[in-house]
């Protein structure tokens, strides 16, 4: 997963837990890509302040995550859920391959209620 992705899915998981003013400097960073200087004149602290801001919100998201998962069972979840769409798309016609992919589709599905 490149970094960036992970990046927005931490946020998208755990941003809320992020102080109002961390999460105003981190949006306006990631999301509506200001530079240091444009975010530190907005929000009153130095350039270095914002940087390092930025850098502790990347690493107290990514603690969350070390501790809780949750974005690594999200990602797990919708690639099993990937695999069961394809598995979905069985010849009709052949038994054999439609009792297959039911087969597989059973297994996945099982496997994902026991993650959850």
């Amino acid at each position: 997963m490149d970094k960036l992705y992970q990046q927005t899915l931490l946020y998208d998981f755990y941003g809320e837990l992020l102080t109002p003013h961390q999460r105003a400097v981190y949006e306006a960073a990631k999301y509506e890509d200001f530079s240091l200087s444009e975010i530190a004149q907005e929000q009153g602290i130095s350039r270095q302040g914002v940087h390092d801001l930025l850098k502790r919100c990347d690493r107290i998201l990514q603690e969350y995550e070390d501790r809780l998962h949750l974005v690594q069972r999200f990602v797990e979840a919708k690639a099993t859920i990937e695999q069961l769409q394809q598995l979905s798309q069985v010849d009709l016609e052949n038994p054999a391959d439609m009792r297959k992919s039911l087969q597989q589709i059973q297994q996945l599905s099982g496997q994902l209620l026991e993650e959850l």
